[in-house]
């Protein structure tokens, strides 16, 4: 069963608790698919009279600040350790070469990399923690964590509620003519800022690569 048919049969109040729930398990530096459950539910709030967008963006915004903190404390008091420990258990996200490129990112832009981390998924993972490990200064951790989780949370929300909207509008105005329209753009906007954040993240592992001493 698709993400959003299932939310579609549990009450509003267990939409807003998974979704607030599983982003800030994903922000802690639990691989989740946090992104998929808050446009799956943002989808449905645009159709949905039961589910409040201005809530959901609320909850989502709010589970994304609170993981990053419970993560950048966890990493703080972890250390080196504990991502050797999550390196062993989850490889394909915590493996070396991921640890090593967002230290870069980390080492090169700071409290941005916690920033822009949001809208990343590999930094999305790492950013509290590893902010805690690196010992950056709490209070920057907490503004970038804070309008990082917001923008992207609340953002997303808006975003995939207003073109849920517009495709319902336009299908009942141009019939089906009007939702392929309305698909076509949202899922073209879609894919052009995944592309995007995946060339970022594909730079940054390039240059991460250790270069051969022959070279």
């Amino acid at each position: 069963m698709h993400v959003q048919e299932w939310l579609d049969t549990v009450p509003a109040a267990a939409v807003y608790a998974v979704v607030g729930l599983v982003i800030g398990l994903e922000s802690l530096g639990i691989p989740l698919p946090g992104e998929i459950i808050l446009v799956s539910a943002a989808l449905l709030s645009s159709q949905h009279a039961g589910v409040n967008p201005v809530v959901l963006g609320a909850v989502a915004s709010a589970g994304a600040v609170i993981g990053d903190s419970i993560g950048y404390a966890i990493g703080r008091k972890g250390g080196r350790p504990l991502l050797a420990w999550l390196g062993r258990k989850f490889p394909k996200h915590f493996g070396e070469g991921h640890i090593a490129t967002a230290e870069r990112s980390f080492e090169k832009w700071g409290m941005w990399a916690v920033f822009f981390g949001r809208f990343i998924a590999l930094l999305r993972i790492f950013a509290g923690p590893l902010a805690g490990v690196l010992h950056m200064p709490y209070w920057k951790f907490l503004i970038a964590n804070v309008l990082g989780g917001i923008i992207w949370a609340g953002g997303t929300t808006a975003v995939i509620y207003y073109v849920g909207v517009v495709a319902e509008s336009w299908l009942k105005r141009f019939s089906y003519l009007g939702l392929v329209a309305a698909v076509l753009i949202g899922l073209t906007s879609f894919l052009v800022i995944k592309r995007k954040a995946k060339k970022a993240q594909a730079a940054a592992e390039q240059e991460a690569e250790p270069v051969p001493a022959g070279d």
